[in-house]
């Protein structure tokens, strides 16, 4: 196709015997006479290049520049002056100009920085394609991984994407669990049809079946209309259901007969209806053990375990450090609208002895912090908080003291510490100290620690 030149001049005769140098050469032209109806046209067409001149009335050159490149940030653009106002173009093209043309020109060197302009863009959206191809090859989606852990998990999701197979996905918090949902969803065959989450988790255990499976009319008080749930919802799509492991196990009973024969009852109702529904779940719990424990189903929980896809936490893939910082410096540097500052060795080294409890949530939402808060051009160790600084010990580092320990007290003040740090909030505290949820509520209760202000 024929690179596509878009010529701002308003003077005529310039504007004609330009528009007539490039036609012959080979350009699409279109050439207009003001700054405003150059904005109109680059909102319905894209040009390779912008050439305008500096001296305009209405909007200046310099003015059509910064709005253009909001418009279209990959757009190349020259900028025409006369001798009086060189030193303005030079200032112009820090600010996103590639060249400029000092008039009067000759046909030669109009054509040669013309050439050069179009040239120049055409490499750089060369080079942003073939690092798009090097990134595909390294993530899938927002799922970023160079490490043989992340490579794995690649596997199995490729081969899950073109099924309706049931799929399990175990791993910590912030390790990525429903962005692998999400790409299996919307890379698959039902991508145009609804996806839907559900936090187990967050659903008070009165309401889960009627979130689930819906209710009718008069089911219990307040059911003041009939409503259905979210399998319902998701028909011929997918239903993410999060933390599992929290479910109880009358729900999980309900769910298992929808996984087997594609059939729900709405709570309260006798009409049981049929739904088309892949079932993804997720959980940081260790299903199997609450199996032994009779806190969930066993047939359940074989029916769930049929695809599953275990992601690694950030400490046990540290090598992913360098791409995971580059790909959210990319990320927040769009969302923050300025350039995102370089991660010195010395912090990166502090990144890689760190333990990121949070996992890649946590160090998505650290450099986030790091980008609004520092203003250098490099982040440095006296620019990162506390945490980085101090590498954080590992229970392996723990020493008895000389007079020993009671369990019993150390497991009370460890849980009113996890509490506290998490602000009261009975799951993150759970997160903390690698319990589920309803651990940590059996022993809240086994030590009467108050639950006042606790959620």
């Amino acid at each position: 196709m024929k690179p596509k030149i878009l010529v701002t001049e308003d003077d005529q005769v310039q504007r004609d015997v330009i528009a007539d140098i490039l036609l012959r050469d080979g350009y699409e032209v279109t050439a207009v006479n003001s700054g405003s109806e150059s904005l109109k046209v680059l909102e319905r067409d894209v040009f390779e290049l912008l050439l305008t001149d500096m001296r305009m009335p209405e909007m200046d050159g310099l003015e059509l520049l910064r709005k253009a490149k909001r418009r279209r940030p990959k757009l190349q653009v020259v900028l025409m002056t006369a001798h009086a106002t060189v030193q303005t173009a030079i200032t112009a093209m820090k600010e996103g100009a590639v060249d400029y043309l000092e008039k009067p020109f000759d046909k030669d060197e109009l054509l040669i920085v013309v050439a050069k302009a179009v040239e120049q863009g055409a490499l750089r959206l060369e080079n942003e394609q073939l690092r798009r191809l090097i990134t595909e090859s390294t993530s899938m989606g927002n799922i970023i991984g160079e490490s043989d852990a992340m490579q794995a998990v690649f596997d199995v999701v490729r081969r899950a994407l073109p099924l309706d197979t049931t799929v399990l996905i175990h791993g910590e918090s912030g390790t990525g669990k429903e962005l692998v949902a999400r790409h299996i969803h919307f890379s698959g065959p039902r991508k145009n049809k609804p996806f839907i989450v559900v936090n187990c988790a967050a659903i008070p255990d009165t309401l889960v079946e009627s979130e689930l499976f819906g209710h009718e009319k008069g089911a219990f008080t307040g059911a003041d209309t009939a409503r259905e749930g979210k399998f319902e919802t998701a028909d011929e799509g997918t239903i993410f259901l999060d933390e599992i492991g929290d479910m109880r196990l009358e729900s999980q009973a309900k769910l298992l007969r929808v996984l087997q024969d594609g059939v729900l009852e709405r709570v309260g109702g006798t009409t049981q209806r049929k739904v088309d529904v892949r079932v993804i779940a997720a959980t940081n719990s260790n299903l199997s053990a609450l199996v032994e424990q009779a806190e969930f189903r066993e047939d359940l929980y074989y029916r769930l375990d049929v695809l599953n896809i275990k992601l690694p936490p950030l400490r046990e893939r540290i090598e992913d450090l360098p791409a995971l910082i580059r790909h959210f410096r990319e990320k927040l540097s769009a969302r923050i609208g300025k350039p995102s500052p370089e991660i010195s060795a010395g912090v990166l080294d502090a990144m890689r002895r760190y333990r990121w409890p949070g996992n890649v949530r946590e160090l998505e939402n650290t450099l986030e912090q790091l980008f609004i808060l520092t203003d250098a051009t490099v982040i440095t160790e006296e620019h990162v908080p506390e945490k980085l600084r101090q590498p954080v010990p590992t229970p392996k580092g723990f020493v008895l003291p000389p007079g020993g320990i009671r369990l019993e007290e150390l497991e009370q003040d460890l849980m009113r510490q996890a509490l506290a740090r998490s602000g009261g909030r009975i799951k993150e505290a759970a997160e903390m100290l690698g319990v589920t949820y309803k651990t940590l509520q059996y022993r809240l209760k086994k030590h009467d620690i108050p639950k006042t202000g606790l959620q």
